[in-house]
């Protein structure tokens, strides 16, 4: 059972960066179920958010706020900061194709918006708690870690997993824009005593994800498996990783700020684990599997800072968020098969609209969205 969460008092509402997107609604809608006011704040530029939005207000019509505005936005960030009783940042841009395609947008939007954040946090008095969603990718390619490939996909020569002390090595500008941030937010606990909390995610899944070929990688396959559309893998598709049902993560976000002033400054590596990694391929053929049907597989080249096996070891969150996964892969699997099909449908009203051309306007919905 999860702690009574640290909060400030006379705070109106949970601020939830980015909480239309994929992560942000599945949380958003568990501290909506808890009785908690909740403010959204997106820019509503990932495809799915629209959607995910609606689906909130139609469950939650009297304790849900949501304004459409940018992290980038300093002034309003701090004025939604000044009144939150706790902060998930969640907002982001989230694909490293993107980042590479526009390296100056993804630094604005996921360090600049980072920093305003805290900024908007510090200023306010008493400080709100913050929750910071980064990447396996401040990790880079591991290259310190000795890959072997099997039957299985890419493993890991020794140990279960990378742990919250591997070195930083940014690999591709969304690294370097993530890790910067992320080391800004462990900073901001130690130099202006801001109770925040790092979680470096690994492949997270789940119903609401709306994803895209270059980011939410498990419902775009699923999705295209369904549609009976070729699916394309980069790379051998032997690279694993630690997969994590989305309301796993969620129950791990709350414990952490439950716990968030004895934790300031914590940084915590959550995935699935050495229990639930999946390859590529592998992940391909249980998704047609469950959907009952095949559909043409094509390979490309690798891209850019591609991790050939990513697992989070877990002891530090297990110790310190007395957290563990329980929805095992195939369960998830199933589960995510499931609200794919419904959501393809689903009356247009309550699905997610044509995805947007890419444009200058950055993606700063939550990761996965």
């Amino acid at each position: 059972m999860t702690a009574p969460q640290v909060m400030v008092r006379g705070r109106p509402y949970d601020l939830v960066t980015g909480g239309a997107g994929f992560i942000g609604c599945n949380l958003a809608n568990a501290l909506l179920d808890e009785g908690r006011a909740v403010m959204i704040a997106d820019n509503f530029t990932r495809p799915g958010v629209e959607a995910n939005a609606e689906w909130l207000r139609r469950r939650h019509p009297g304790r849900l706020s949501i304004r459409g505005i940018d992290v980038r936005d300093a002034d309003a960030v701090a004025d939604l900061a000044s009144r939150a009783s706790a902060i998930y940042h969640l907002a982001a841009q989230v694909a490293v194709t993107t980042s590479v395609l526009e390296p100056r947008e993804d630094l604005e939007v996921n360090l600049i918006g980072t920093l305003n954040v805290l900024e908007g946090a510090r200023a306010a008095s008493p400080c709100p708690p913050v929750l910071f969603a980064s990447t396996n990718k401040v990790y880079g390619t591991l290259d310190h870690m000795e890959q072997v490939l099997t039957p299985a996909g890419y493993r890991f020569r020794q140990g279960e997993g990378v742990d919250e002390h591997a070195p930083l090595d940014f690999h591709s500008p969304y690294g370097c824009s993530k890790g910067a941030a992320d080391q800004y937010v462990r900073d901001y606990a130690r130099i202006y005593g801001v109770p925040t909390v790092v979680f470096r995610l690994s492949c997270v899944y789940g119903e609401h994800q709306h994803g895209t070929e270059d980011q939410g990688w498990l419902a775009h396959l699923g999705r295209s498996v369904l549609d009976g559309r070729p699916i394309t893998i980069y790379g051998d598709g032997s690279q694993a990783r630690d997969v994590l049902w989305v309301g796993d993560l969620v129950r791990a976000m709350r414990s952490a700020m439950a716990r968030a002033e004895q934790l300031a400054g914590a940084v915590f590596n959550i995935g699935g684990g050495s229990a639930n990694v999946v390859s590529v391929r592998s992940a391909v053929d249980m998704l047609m599997e469950l959907a009952g049907r095949r559909v043409p597989v094509r390979t490309s080249g690798w891209r850019p800072g591609d991790q050939r096996v990513y697992v989070s070891a877990l002891d530090l969150a297990r110790e310190r968020l007395q957290w563990r996964p329980l929805v095992e892969v195939r369960e998830g699997l199933v589960r995510l098969v499931r609200w794919l099909r419904a959501e393809q449908s689903a009356p247009l009203r309550g699905r997610a609209r044509p995805r947007r051309p890419a444009s200058r306007a950055a993606a700063t919905a939550g990761r996965g969205g």
